[in-house]
């Protein structure tokens, strides 16, 4: 067990609403984890005592009772060496009873990942630059012209992939659930905003916008919605069962709930949050919950997957495009969508230091997400805590999925101790 799984969890206030809004944990964990295929971790250079030290950490989370279900799913070397899930996928949640019916998350329960969707956008944005279909380089304005208004003339599909067009806050029209289809008056909304920031200058994280631009450019140059672009060119030849944008109306039952968990944010956190999100958390994790959202498209946010298949496909990326004998990109544009775009530096709109490339946030030499000695890992964050990443110095990639959405929590860093423990007990190999 990690030192800082260790934090003692605070107790239950009795006949009170618990202040961290968590959920009962039951005793008997063995019977709410499930595992899935894996193989003998000494095949791939691996000491079977880190994959239990990995996943003992996962449980240690899930011990925190902000995580009604959790998903881990790790590759290396393209094998699965940890692929297991723990808790419900629905009715554990902290406003739910102890009679209310509970659903066991397996490792084939389907979870909304939130805002680690735009690397999957990302990717179909450089897909289409390979095939000379668009240009990254160019201003959006020549894919869709009424963009080029307010100051926006010279955003470029680079600035939205690497958070640097200056608009990134979102329109209420944006977001509206009974809207979410209707492209003209999203993408209206759109070509009325006004940049906050320069294009080009500030790194300010964009939760929403860029992914609309994006998915609009993509519709109108090939003539159907990314959703299908997607479908065709990527998840359909590898065989991917979800993976896409939202999902069909008949599996929209099958999705893992996603719940409000964790103290609840006040200012001036609330107020940053809100400016980001275009609304409070709270409102923001019922959104993700709603049918109208599982089953649109929203290329910003709301890629429907598993762990399993969120680490198979960045297991593509780090293979440089090609997987399991078929190639759907090659090599070079995984490398340029992978590139750093700058050093690290503050994001304007998270706070934060970070580094992103076009599309992906990036690992660092000192401290990342991903922990210390990370310099070449690629990956993105979800709301809230969701990851996906690849690291091509250790030949892994994972899936972390949770479906509790806490902004603050005691044992927070223990979310963080996941990615830091995968990386201390897996042996770098030579590239």
């Amino acid at each position: 067990m990690s030192q800082l799984s260790r934090i003692p969890q605070l107790p239950r206030i009795p006949l009170l609403p618990d202040p961290l809004r968590r959920i009962r944990v039951p005793r008997d964990l063995d019977a709410v984890t499930d595992r899935g295929s894996e193989v003998d971790p000494r095949d791939v250079g691996m000491d079977p005592r880190s994959i239990d030290r990995i996943w003992n950490t996962a449980v240690d989370l899930y011990r925190s009772g902000v995580h009604p279900a959790i998903q881990l799913c790790v590759r290396r070397e393209g094998q699965v060496v940890l692929n297991r899930s723990i808790g419900h996928s629905d009715g554990n949640g902290p406003g739910d009873g102890p009679s209310t019916p509970r659903t066991a998350a397996t490792t084939q329960t389907p979870f909304g990942i939130c805002s680690a969707s735009k690397a999957i956008t990302a990717v179909v944005a450089h897909l289409l630059a390979e095939r000379g279909v668009i240009d990254l380089d160019i201003p959006v304005g020549e894919y869709i012209p009424d963009f080029a208004r307010h100051g926006k003339e010279s955003i470029t599909i680079a600035h939205l992939l690497s958070h640097r067009a200056g608009i990134p806050l979102h329109p209420a029209a944006a977001m509206d659930l009974d809207h979410l289809d209707d492209r003209a008056a999203v993408i209206g909304a759109m070509c009325e905003t006004r940049p906050v920031f320069r294009p080009g200058r500030q790194l300010a994280y964009h939760a929403v916008t860029g992914g609309i631009v994006i998915g609009e450019v993509v519709e109108r140059v090939t003539g159907d919605n990314i959703r299908t672009v997607l479908a065709r060119e990527i998840l359909d030849p590898l065989g991917f069962r979800w993976t896409n944008y939202g999902v069909d109306p008949a599996d929209d039952a099958s999705v893992g709930k996603n719940y409000v968990t964790g103290l609840p944010t006040l200012p001036p956190l609330s107020l940053i949050l809100g400016r980001i999100l275009g609304t409070s958390v709270e409102h923001t994790v019922r959104l993700t919950n709603d049918r109208r959202f599982l089953t649109s498209v929203v290329p910003s946010g709301n890629v429907v997957t598993t762990a399993e298949e969120l680490s198979r496909f960045f297991e593509l990326l780090r293979r440089g495009g090609e997987l399991d004998g078929v190639r759907v990109l090659n090599p070079g544009t995984v490398a340029r969508a992978i590139a750093p775009t700058a050093e690290l530096e503050v994001d304007c709109s998270l706070g934060v230091p970070l580094r992103y490339s076009r599309g992906f946030m990036l690992g660092e030499r000192r401290f990342s997400l991903w922990g210390p000695d990370t310099a070449n890992l690629f990956g993105h964050l979800g709301l809230s805590n969701v990851l996906g990443w690849a690291d091509p110095d250790r030949a892994v990639s994972v899936g972390l999925i949770t479906s509790g959405k806490p902004v603050l929590y005691p044992e927070m860093f223990t979310f963080l101790a996941i990615p830091a423990r995968i990386a201390t007990e897996t042996p770098k190999t030579v590239r």
